[in-house]
């Protein structure tokens, strides 16, 4: 029987978030785009002291509010800079989700259904893995969370109407400053389709509307004004440009099948999306706040899938918001088999073991093809000689890796077959997915980090003293930015790309392209000194005449 009062479970998720959210922050250079991006953004914040303007190269970065960035600025003066200041931010945000999730399953329903929730959020393989990055998306996604969260209280529970319609405005106002006005797109659909459901027979009460639309246009529009007042509207109208283009085209070649995000949501989010599949077309309790609170969750879930199918540009953390519907639908089934009042289902089992084989196997295969790359004869299978010369990275493989996999897939064995107990069942598999997802982001992504681009982060640190120009010729990136620690420019041609390759420089250009490049760039640009070759990049040097 599980029983936690208000005060130890949220010991228990500042324990367990700690532990598990915080480790390792730093252990592996940030990725790119995204991470390096944000990263940089908040890096020349510091470096040009302009905190209101969000910057990429010292030019305005007008796809992004700058909130997010402001906590990685203010991760930077607590830690220093670093991936692990760019990244704690999320991990403090991992541990205040634990929080939230727990506060509002323990207010909708009982302090039980409150630490269920938590660990099916937990043990969840994307959630984990979203609080151990430096991206935007775990803030926003929180804050649209509350906002949505407040807005329900406010129209299931009938006590501090006001205030749950003002903090629902607050949150949607920091959502806002943290991504974009999307939010107020999310959160009023789901609204209108509740009010659909409902026939419209509701009460608002016109000061909780204006109280609302305060709170919004308050927090919300305060970074949009400011821009204003600084006579800084064109990045209002380019930001706003940007936000429409991305549902009208694939955005930087994010593109991807129709049901993308449907996949991406039932692999990512497991075990919870196995216990969520009954409960995302109907109810499957009685109680009147869990009832009511599960269908705007249900709402959420299809508006965020059906509106980002529709978005052209399909990345994988734009569907990340229906983690929170889809473990909250999940943890409603695992109360239910708590209480013995729904019985573990055969499918269940069987999609559980599936699923558990198709990750075990997955990392046991990647752990076979490290081991044995030099016999695989991959010339053979891959046309593609970047990718070739990035695999011949020099990344230590024992075999011992695939350890993760069979272990974890043991775990989910013993649990489905030989655990006569539903409730250590279900505790059992949420913990090895948790264990699993843990130990799989320590092993394997090192490893991943030194294929995909650790030879130019290197050629980026080394270089990062001198006084010179650094480039990357024919693909984008922000790393040379980060990692070199570009200052501010002082010569007006510094954006030209023609110019640093043929113009009349002041000063050394170090420049980076991929090496299927090397022939049709050195014969456009003979003057180019190479200096070295690895892992599919190529590193060169344009001195000053």
């Amino acid at each position: 029987m599980i029983r936690l009062n208000n005060i130890s479970a949220f010991v228990f998720a500042l324990l367990m978030g700690a532990l598990f959210y915080i480790p390792f922050l730093g252990g592996i250079h940030l990725f790119d785009w995204d991470e390096i991006n944000f990263a940089e953004s908040a890096r020349e914040m510091i470096s040009s002291g302009n905190f209101l303007t969000v910057q990429i190269n010292y030019e305005a970065f007008w796809e992004k509010p700058p909130l997010f960035f402001w906590l990685q600025v203010l991760s930077v003066k607590i830690f220093g800079m670093g991936e692990f200041a760019m990244r704690f931010p999320n991990a403090l945000c991992g541990i205040i989700t634990l929080i939230v999730i727990y506060r509002v399953g323990e207010r909708i329903f009982d302090e039980k259904f409150g630490f269920i929730w938590m660990m099916v959020y937990a043990g969840s393989l994307l959630p984990f893995f979203y609080f151990k990055s430096g991206i935007i998306d775990p803030w926003f996604n929180l804050f649209i969370f509350l906002g949505i969260t407040h807005l329900a209280y406010y129209f299931i529970i009938q006590e501090r109407r006001l205030f749950n319609i003002s903090l629902s405005g607050a949150f949607l106002g920091l959502a806002i400053i943290t991504k974009g006005p999307v939010a107020i797109l999310i959160l009023f659909i789901v609204l209108l389709v509740f009010l659909f459901f409902s026939k419209f027979r509701v009460s608002i009460r016109i000061k909780d509307i204006l109280s609302f639309s305060f709170f919004l246009l308050m927090i919300g529009g305060s970074w949009f004004l400011l821009q204003i007042l600084n006579g800084n509207f064109h990045i209002i109208r380019d930001f706003i440009e940007y936000q429409i283009r991305l549902f009208q085209t694939e955005d930087a070649g994010h593109g991807g099948f129709l049901l993308y995000h449907f996949v991406i949501l039932f692999f990512g989010v497991f075990p919870a999306s196995v216990f969520a599949l009954p409960a995302l077309t109907k109810s499957i309790v009685e109680s009147y706040h869990v009832k009511s609170f599960a269908l705007w969750m249900r709402i959420l879930f299809w508006v965020v899938i059906i509106l980002f199918t529709i978005v052209k540009t399909r990345i994988i953390h734009y569907s990340s918001l229906a983690y929170f519907p889809i473990t909250f639908l999940g943890a409603q089934m695992a109360y239910r088999i708590f209480q013995d009042k729904q019985r573990f289902r055969e499918y269940f089992r069987i999609l559980i073991l599936i699923l558990s084989l198709l990750f075990a196997g997955i990392t046991v295969g990647i752990s076979f093809i490290g081991k044995f790359m030099d016999k695989l004869e991959l010339e053979k299978l891959l046309n593609d000689p970047f990718t070739l010369a990035n695999l011949q990275a020099d990344v230590k493989w024992t075999g011992w890796e695939s350890l993760t996999g069979v272990l974890f897939f043991i775990a989910i064995i013993i649990s489905l077959y030989m655990i006569k107990d539903k409730r250590k069942v279900i505790i059992t598999i949420f913990v090895s997915s948790l264990l699993f997802a843990y130990s799989s982001l320590l092993i394997f992504t090192p490893k991943i980090e030194a294929y995909s681009q650790r030879a130019a982060i290197e050629f980026f640190k080394s270089i990062k003293d001198e006084d010179a120009y650094v480039i990357t010729l024919g693909y984008k990136s922000y790393a040379h930015y980060y990692y070199a620690e570009i200052k501010p420019k002082q010569n007006i041609n510094a954006s030209n790309v023609k110019w640093f390759l043929e113009g009349d420089i002041d000063k050394p250009v170090y420049i980076a392209f991929k090496i299927h490049k090397k022939d049709e760039y050195l014969k456009k640009y003979p003057f180019l000194i190479i200096l070295y070759e690895k892992n599919g990049f190529v590193f060169a040097k344009r001195d000053v005449k």
